[in-house]
């Protein structure tokens, strides 16, 4: 008897000591797995610098623009894929060329970006550049946006519209602060090309310095964005970080009344608030259709900007729409 207890207490000691050696050894292998996983994101961090652009001219003082991490934040990795599966798909079936996209999520400064390289002609995207050049003349000279310009003549673009709105009439005169609201609110070219008749060069010219862009060329017919780049535009106003706050809040609050309903608008539920502009380009072989917007999740905006080239606007916007949805599906999950 006395012996059969001793057996069973040895057999109990053993399967203690076994199981005690398990738990010991996972601690361990957790704790060594933990180490290794936290010094491969050490090790991620230290790879990816940041990339911080100050504005430049003053003696004293050097703004802050914009500061960006140089690698694409892993948050976002799953919505790249899934955009990216959808440009594909669209590629396949829908005789689209190419997309690109640009996504800055302001909750936590993490970004990402498919196509990136990739150079698109803004088209009415443009305007955005001149309503940031006409704020930035009142800043340096108070009353710009009062003063009255009268339209006395079409200007051609040479380029069929495909989503018209409200135009100024010839022979009215127009505040500037109306005729801005015309280019952004209705994306009007007959107000955007009375306003550029107007401009001062030097500061649209400097506005692309300051972002560090290639200077305009005026005289050539063609200029060339990245998602990324144009992105910059909405970026320093979102930031209020090139004019001053008023200006920014105005130009910002202007941009929310853009009419164009057909894309990033589209892919979002009908509550949500967006600031946006969009643009067309393109000829008779290859139409382009882009957007870029601040999206206002609640208290965790973003920034998305989307490039297209096709051959139907309906299957561009409807391709924008896409894109809207799975971004902001994602990252009101995050």
């Amino acid at each position: 008897m006395k012996s059969l207890f001793l057996k069973k207490l040895s057999v109990a000691y053993i399967f203690a000591i076994v199981v005690f050696s398990i738990g010991i050894t996972f601690i361990i292998t957790s704790y060594l797995d933990k180490k290794e996983n936290e010094k491969k994101i050490a090790e991620n961090l230290n790879n990816c610098k940041y990339d911080i652009k100050r504005l430049d001219g003053f003696n004293f003082v050097k703004p802050l623009m914009f500061v960006d991490d140089e690698c694409e934040g892993d948050n976002l990795a799953i919505t790249k894929q899934e955009i990216t599966q959808v440009i594909e798909n669209y590629k396949t079936t829908q005789n689209v060329s190419s997309a690109s996209v640009y996504i800055k999520d302001y909750y936590d400064g993490s970004w990402t970006s498919i196509n990136s390289d990739e150079k698109f002609e803004p088209g009415s995207l443009f305007k955005v550049p001149i309503l940031i050049a006409y704020l930035k003349m009142e800043e340096q000279i108070p009353g710009t946006l009062n003063k009255e310009l009268l339209f006395k003549q079409n200007f051609s673009i040479n380029k069929d519209v495909a989503f018209k709105s409200k135009s100024i009439v010839l022979g009215q005169k127009y505040k500037v602060s109306e005729l801005l609201k015309y280019m952004i609110s209705y994306s009007d070219n007959n107000a955007t090309g009375l306003l550029n008749n107007n401009l001062d060069l030097n500061i649209l010219i400097k506005l692309f310095s300051d972002l560090g862009l290639k200077k305009p060329d005026f005289s050539a017919q063609h200029y060339y964005f990245t998602t990324r780049q144009y992105s910059l535009f909405m970026r320093a106003l979102y930031n209020a970080s090139y004019l001053n706050i008023n200006n920014s809040e105005f130009a910002v609050k202007l941009l929310s009344t853009c009419e164009f309903k057909e894309g990033i608008l589209k892919g979002l539920p009908k509550d949500v608030k967006i600031a946006h502009k969009f643009g067309e380009s393109g000829n008779t072989q290859e139409i382009q259709l882009h957007e870029s917007a601040i999206v206002y999740l609640k208290d965790k905006p973003y920034l998305i900007t989307v490039m297209t080239k096709g051959k139907d606007n309906k299957i561009l916007s409807k391709l924008i729409a896409d894109i809207s949805t799975i971004t902001f599906k994602n990252l009101s999950n995050l």
